[in-house]
């Protein structure tokens, strides 16, 4: 069988390429087909505890079985580290589930609050992510997103449905916004809707926050002398690391 594997980020300069199509035995694993990039790109050991393995969208260990024509990614640390340039151009936006949007265009802050509200919501908490003016002692130009786009909006409709799930709000909504944005402009925006204000709240900086580690989308920072990837903020536990999942 074959399967097709997408270097992400960073790793695509590490592999010298964007993408490839990999042979396998019939019943492989994960662990399996990253034991054979490791030996086709020596490198990527060094980078074997920070890279988290994906399966048709999804996070995964080295012991899921591979069928044919799966795409296997291997992604850097979200948020942070260069991401193929090319990913955004890729993506025909916007992209849309039940709770969440990626878009190409400003944020319709204001649509998004009037059409959550309800009049048995006692609170609307709101998060508004916005491009400041500077970073690491120097003055910020502007900012690009990019995100590996059909797994980013999975990851985000997961969350609003686990914000559901796990606190006493009804409703939800997450947008993020992928290219290039100017200073003071939206770059992701969550709103939510709730009988009492503690729950909205706790639910708004419990989504922000986990987005910010899961969600495989990417900042790039333009300064006046030059242009930096942000740092990546480490995946939590529960996301398997490549090296753990290639001892398997």
């Amino acid at each position: 069988m074959q399967v097709r594997v997408l270097y992400l980020g960073m790793l695509r300069d590490l592999a010298g390429r964007e993408r490839e199509v990999v042979q396998l035995s019939d019943g492989a694993r994960l662990s399996d087909l990253y034991a054979e990039l490791q030996q086709r790109i020596p490198k990527l050991q060094d980078f074997r505890n920070a890279i988290a393995l994906s399966v048709n969208y999804e996070y995964s260990d080295g012991a899921a079985i591979l069928q044919d024509n799966d795409e296997v990614a291997l992604i850097p640390p979200v948020s942070g580290g260069k991401v193929d340039e090319d990913s955004t151009a890729e993506i025909s936006l916007p992209l849309i589930s039940g709770h969440c949007s990626l878009v190409g265009e400003p944020i319709q802050t204001a649509a998004i609050v009037a059409a959550i509200k309800r009049p048995e919501d006692g609170a609307v908490a709101v998060f508004d992510g916005i491009v400041r003016n500077h970073s690491r002692g120097r003055r910020t130009l502007y900012l690009d997103y990019t995100a590996y786009g059909p797994m980013a909006l999975r990851q985000m409709e997961q969350l609003a449905q686990q914000a559901l799930a796990n606190y006493a709000i009804r409703d939800v909504r997450i947008v993020h916004r992928l290219g290039r944005l100017r200073i003071g402009e939206t770059s992701v925006y969550i709103v939510v809707a709730s009988s009492h204000r503690a729950a909205a709240f706790d639910a708004c900086r419990w989504l922000i926050d986990t987005l910010k580690k899961t969600v495989p989308i990417w900042k790039r920072e333009f300064f006046e002398d030059g242009a930096a990837w942000a740092d990546g903020e480490s995946f939590p536990p529960e996301i398997p690391r490549a090296g753990r999942s290639a001892s398997k």
